[in-house]
């Protein structure tokens, strides 16, 4: 063993990346001929909560390149601080989650109050949020973490503000232009162990917290998959995975740090394009999902698994940037009683379909469906529908909606019976000068946009409401019955109409003809 490599390891400084994976990290990151620009977004900004007491639960981004980092981070930290309160003040992550101890109803929902969480609790979440997610790339089975080399040793053992001078003090002058410049400053340690990996994130958050952080972050997690492994789920491995010219993140990226592994596409599985070529997308469920701008433009299609995840969390893709869109209540995403109610007569009916999916019955069939799910038809009904020998599910399915719901239907003359309204929030973690300073303030000041939280009500009609009740259902939130419905009146009165807004569109791909309302501007996803 080399001396220095025996020095290192004494003091804990983690392992050199070999001159080969340097440069195959640099130019899978950056590609060839990156801009100066580029290479500083990613170079300063560092994963930290919102000074701001309305938005102190969610990281502050202040450059524009990597907000599909935070973003994700973001949504992982929600889920932990809202589902999983109990579990961050143990002293290890859990791999996977103590599913006992989950809510399906965040302590918060009443309050809205988020600037309850205390700083501990915030700080647990994110290194929880960081270690599964590290994790998460590695197959469940080890974690890369990346630090740096002239402050790794340095803060070991300090406290409180000397760690932010030491860390201010060893990057000051420091940049990463080239492979060469990542393989002098970068130390890298492998964990299998969840407990080491936890201890490890929580004595290194300070340079995590540092303006090298989302950069210490991404590559973490790229290391975590494999370098060769990231190059084989992507469709084009030629390309960098920050994309020029403005340094976004790229889809593979917030897919890795979303599911495990860096697809290109957020359709479910993966796509077949004959001749032996295929796109990959997503293969599995996901604890957060995603929603983006561009489903609503008709430039893609997101998959169930992205849209449907297991906690009411999403990151929510625009042109340019990346926010989060969150639920309080997990029940934002059950079905309602008539959806519930829909499923059930379809199942019946397809456990009888012996037409390869071709969607009818024999009579005898259909008569078991209609015993199964209690549906009483009046007798001209029935022979009208059998008299073909067979019955034909869309045929059937029209003579359910116009069956009362009390004979085993779902006629709903309202329009609301199976109407949803529930509440989302949505952050958007960008803090940064008015670029064009038509706003400057008398004092010369330049006015900023912080970090905003915006609370929405959302109802959704149900799939068959038809469209003469859709503009009853937009105004007349009031009227639906449920106890969600008679809270926060100022958000969605009676008289209101539907607002718009590029946010309303997302939330349209996951809930179909949704309708919002919110207080104030609108949200933005830019």
């Amino acid at each position: 063993m080399k001396e220095a490599e025996k020095k290192a390891k004494e003091v804990n400084l983690g392992n050199e990346l070999s001159d080969k994976e340097a440069h195959q990290l640099f130019a899978m990151v950056f590609g060839t001929g990156v801009s100066k620009d580029i290479l500083a977004q990613w170079s300063n900004q560092g994963i930290r909560f919102s000074p701001d007491p309305e938005t102190s639960m969610g990281l502050v981004q202040h450059e524009g390149g990597p907000c599909g980092v935070l973003a994700t981070i973001q949504a992982f930290v929600l889920k932990h601080l809202l589902f999983f309160p109990d579990e961050l003040g143990k002293v290890a992550a859990n791999m996977p989650q103590n599913l006992n101890s989950r809510r399906s109803k965040s302590q918060y929902v009443a309050s809205n109050n988020f600037s309850a969480f205390t700083e501990d609790a915030k700080a647990r979440a994110l290194v929880k949020s960081m270690s599964e997610m590290l994790f998460l790339c590695g197959n469940n089975k080890r974690a890369v973490i990346a630090t740096l080399s002239v402050i790794s040793h340095g803060i070991e053992g300090s406290e409180g503000s000397s760690k932010d001078v030491i860390i201010a003090q060893a990057l000051e002058g420091l940049s990463i232009e080239s492979a060469s410049d990542l393989q002098k400053v970068l130390r890298v340690d492998r964990y299998t162990s969840p407990t080491s990996a936890f201890k490890r994130l929580e004595a290194m958050i300070p340079i995590f917290q540092s303006r090298m952080g989302a950069l210490l972050f991404l590559i973490s997690a790229l290391l975590s998959r494999g370098l060769d492994c990231v190059q084989a789920d992507r469709d084009d491995p030629s390309q960098p995975l920050v994309t020029a010219p403005f340094g976004h993140a790229s889809q593979e990226i917030v897919n890795l740090l979303l599911c495990g592994q860096a697809v290109p596409n957020v359709f479910d599985g993966r796509m077949d394009l004959g001749g032996g070529m295929f796109l990959k997308g997503i293969f599995t469920s996901v604890e957060v999902g995603f929603l983006t701008l561009l489903e609503s433009l008709n430039f893609c299609k997101v998959g169930q698994n992205l849209k449907c995840p297991r906690w009411p969390i999403w990151v929510v893709g625009s042109e340019s940037h990346y926010t989060v869109l969150f639920a309080l209540d997990t029940a934002v995403q059950d079905e309602n009683e008539l959806e519930e109610r829909e499923s059930q007569i379809r199942k019946a009916f397809d456990a009888q379909d012996q037409s390869g999916g071709g969607g009818f019955i024999s009579v005898e069939a259909f008569h078991q469906v209609l015993r199964e799910t209690s549906i009483r038809l009046r007798s001209e009904k029935l022979d009208s529908l059998c008299n073909s020998g067979f019955i034909v599910w869309s045929e059937f399915w029209q003579v359910i909606l116009d069956l009362d719901k009390n004979l085993g239907g779902l006629k709903d003359s309202t329009g609301q019976m199976g109407r949803k309204i529930f509440d989302l929030y949505h952050f958007n973690g960008i803090a940064k000068s008015d670029l064009n300073g038509s706003q400057a303030t008398t004092e010369g000041e330049t006015p900023v946009q912080r970090p905003r939280l915006t609370k929405l009500r959302v109802s959704v009609p149900p799939r068959w409401t038809p469209e003469e009740f859709m503009a009853d259902a937009a105004v007349a939130p009031g009227n639906a019955g449920s106890e969600s419905s008679q809270k926060d009146a100022e958000v969605a009165k009676p008289e209101q109409p539907p607002q718009h807004a590029p946010l309303a569109d997302c939330i349209r791909t996951r809930w179909p003809r949704a309708v919002c309302n919110w207080i104030g501007d609108p949200p933005s996803i830019v």
